[in-house]
């Protein structure tokens, strides 16, 4: 199955392939470059059989790579005994990545999460707002140039607790 995967990229999407960076693993990976995306990923479901997105995460490589961020994907294909596949874009601080949850409805929410706790924006995202830290959060907190001690949220008590507060009186 690697050599099918590889051989389908290599032939349908040359212009979207990144170089592959040496990483010990036993995980077929690709680097993709973000606005190919969507297209990548539409021909793997489509095509091959990778009609489950099994985990959505980011890296911060703050010091030690440029472009500073990546964004992970794990498809897996039940046609083909859970064959894995990983897809590693490259985003840059600031830079936002194409939305797949038209493509897999069930990134929504890991999207949101990596936006929220990272930064990193997906456009055309049906919500693209905090999922888990609270509105007024100041931050990212999975960074890693975000400070271990918090920047002083104490603010952040106090909105909750009258937000809280209300809500208990008007219901």
């Amino acid at each position: 199955m690697n050599e099918t995967i590889t051989q389908f990229l290599n032939s349908r999407f040359p212009d979207s392939l990144l170089p592959q960076r040496d990483i010990n693993t036993n995980l077929l990976f690709f680097s993709i470059r973000k606005e190919k995306l969507p297209d990548v990923v539409l021909a793997l479901k489509e095509e091959l059989g990778f009609h489950f997105l099994n985990d959505l995460t980011s890296v911060d490589w703050l010091g030690k790579r440029e472009p500073r961020f990546e964004v992970l994907y794990l498809l897996r294909s039940p046609k083909h005994g859970h064959f894995r596949v990983q897809l590693r874009v490259p985003v840059g601080e600031g830079e936002s990545v194409p939305s797949l949850s038209n493509i897999f409805p069930a990134a929504n929410w890991p999207e949101r999460e990596v936006f929220d706790l990272m930064g990193i924006p997906f456009s055309n995202h049906p919500r693209m707002e905090r999922l888990i830290m609270p509105d007024n959060f100041v931050g990212h907190p999975l960074r890693k140039d975000y400070p271990l001690e918090g920047p002083g949220q104490d603010y952040l008590i106090e909105d909750l607790l009258t937000i809280h507060v209300k809500e208990d009186i008007t219901e």
